[in-house]
């Protein structure tokens, strides 16, 4: 299901590209079940469907348990779907591959790495001359904003940079697509919005394409060019949501979002929906 909401004006929005005609990633009626020993499988999704384009951000959305991460983890090669298809620019998705680059929660930087280093890391695993990696990973370090911080052991950083570090390690890879995972979860307030702020700026310098799962209502509307809405487990897509009082743009800062007309419409359907499908989560 498809919702509209009114139309608003952002001054320094930014547009967003528009998209092809062909899916870049296409996820077809897949479902997902665990083994459970001495007991009956788990189904963790149930014929998920959704389509997602050449430099959309698409961010997964619904109530705790309802299998984003596991989505995300299938489409990053991590977990083999037991129903369905995923492709990748019409390429089934079998394993992980350099194409799908991911970003955890957590931080992911090696202590004893400075950050010159851990963005290096991934390149040098896949043997990239060192003049070539080294080059890239001063672009990703300076499109983060750390060139400072190049020399900079992770102990010295805070919880934002570290995140920074990891954005720059998995784009300096040249994925395809890059997948988030909660990547701002753990910030605090001020360094979470900035962090927002600084993944829409690098999905355009980058040409990214972002499919992220949050639960954070707010980051979702502001991030996502389209948001996929997840039932209560066993979860499926339960509404697809453009939010198009945006009129298709990306906007620069937090604060233009809350003032546009129909973001208020927006939240409070997303809000119903989440107490709608979080209801009955302790019955499953």
């Amino acid at each position: 299901m498809n919702l509209s909401h009114a139309k608003g004006e952002a001054s320094t929005a930014t547009a967003v590209r528009a998209s092809t005609d062909e899916p870049k990633l296409r996820l077809e009626r897949v479902g997902k079940s665990f083994h459970v020993p001495r007991g009956p499988d788990i189904e963790a999704i149930t014929d998920v469907s959704f389509s997602t384009y050449e430099n959309e951000v698409c961010v997964l959305l619904g109530p705790s348990g309802c299998g984003k991460s596991t989505v995300l983890r299938m489409v990053a090669g991590l977990e083999q779907p037991t129903s369905g298809e995923l492709t990748l620019d019409g390429q089934p998705i079998v394993g992980p591959a350099q194409e799908r680059g991911m970003v955890f929660q957590a931080y992911t930087s090696f202590d004893w790495l400075t950050v010159q280093q851990n963005v290096e890391y991934g390149m040098r695993l896949n043997h990239v001359p060192r003049g070539e990696r080294r080059e890239r990973a001063a672009h990703f370090i300076d499109l983060v904003g750390l060139s400072r911080f190049a020399d900079a052991y992770p102990r010295h950083l805070s919880g934002g940079m570290k995140q920074r570090v990891a954005i720059a390690r998995t784009l300096a890879n040249q994925p395809s697509l890059l997948l988030m995972d909660e990547p701002f979860g753990a910030l605090d307030a001020q360094t979470r919005w900035q962090m927002q702020e600084l993944m829409l700026s690098i999905a355009e310098a980058a040409n990214t394409t972002v499919l992220m799962v949050t639960h954070d209502i707010e980051e979702a509307i502001f991030l996502a060019d389209r948001i996929e809405f997840m039932s209560r487990h066993p979860g499926t897509v339960h509404e697809e949501i453009a939010p198009s009082f945006k009129q298709g743009r990306r906007l620069r800062q937090k604060e233009e979002l809350i003032g546009l007309s129909g973001y208020d419409d927006l939240e409070r359907h997303i809000l119903q929906l989440m107490r709608e499908q979080g209801s009955d989560s302790t019955d499953h």
